[in-house]
């Protein structure tokens, strides 16, 4: 039996796939038993290294940084989205002064790494006369520059792919170019490039970490914090394992989300089953033929 891309595979290739699947399996649990070895051997499971997080006020704190995490990730994706649909539909104009302009900006923020531009904005902008840089603005302000910038280019390359019928039929039909943009090509590109659009916004997320370089007291700040207590002999892999639970805990939940508002989006429509009369009194035939 073959396939219109490929031939279906034989019973020698099923065993020979089924081999290489056990193979990795194995693999990947004998390096999972080496690396839980090697913390067992250094000490890192002792009682005294987990007593530290089994505080009441320790926990309270993680949560505390949870929470300032997740705070800057919501400000900075929703700022990141509107952003990014302002510069690519800036970028798709036919005037040349707004495209210009706007792809400019769009590689500058795409091009300046985070970290500096986090810390251009902590430490830069004070030093010109700009008060009120708190590292929550900074943060959320550097997120909101860097990821919108690249959700731009992925909303610009969504709408690139709608075929051009579909905007010169809505001309055809009187709509102006503002309609057409956010009737009918925003909401397909978005659609489209949904597991894109998902991806960045997992990336944001874990961005947030490097704001604990600016002293913004978010989770990798409170885990870094905790890990270098001296006297419960540094638990900085304890402290590791908990916190990159929390962040792989987040970053499941979102793709969780992601998948289900996909699936929602490309649930195609019910269609009724029984015609709506184009004519008003005008009704339908039954299968005698009569109205």
């Amino acid at each position: 039996m073959s396939s219109v891309l490929f031939d279906a595979p034989g019973r020698k290739a099923i065993t020979r796939n089924r081999v290489l699947g056990v193979l990795t399996i194995v693999v990947i649990l004998a390096f999972l038993a080496f690396v839980i070895y090697k913390f067992a051997e250094s000490g890192q499971f002792n009682a005294k290294k987990w007593s530290l997080f089994s505080a009441p006020l320790v926990q309270q704190t993680l949560l505390k940084g949870l929470g300032a995490t997740l705070s800057a990730f919501a400000v900075a994706a929703v700022g990141s989205l509107i952003l990014g649909m302002v510069l690519a539909v800036g970028r798709l104009s036919e005037r040349r002064w707004i495209s210009l302009p706007v792809g400019w900006i769009t590689e500058l923020f795409r091009a300046i790494p985070l970290l500096i531009l986090m810390a251009i904005m902590f430490y830069g902008l004070p030093s010109v006369g700009v008060q009120g840089m708190t590292p929550y603005i900074a943060v959320v302000t550097s997120l909101i520059l860097y990821n919108g910038s690249v959700l731009a280019e992925v909303f610009r390359a969504g709408i690139r792919a709608i075929p051009k019928g579909q905007s010169e039929a809505a001309y055809a039909l009187g709509l102006r170019k503002t309609s057409v943009m956010t009737i009918i090509l925003l909401p397909q590109a978005v659609r489209t490039m949904l597991p894109v659009i998902i991806a960045q916004l997992v990336v944001t997320l874990k961005d947030t970490s490097i704001g604990f370089i600016i002293t913004y007291q978010e989770l990798l700040y409170q885990i870094s914090f905790y890990g270098g207590q001296t006297q419960y002999q540094t638990p900085y892999i304890p402290a590791a394992i908990i916190g990159g639970s929390m962040y792989v805990g987040c970053c499941l939940i979102l793709a969780g989300l992601a998948k289900y508002a996909e699936s929602r989006l490309r649930r195609s429509p019910k269609v009724s089953t029984r015609a709506t009369p184009a004519v008003p009194g005008a009704g339908t035939l039954d299968s005698n033929g009569t109205v």
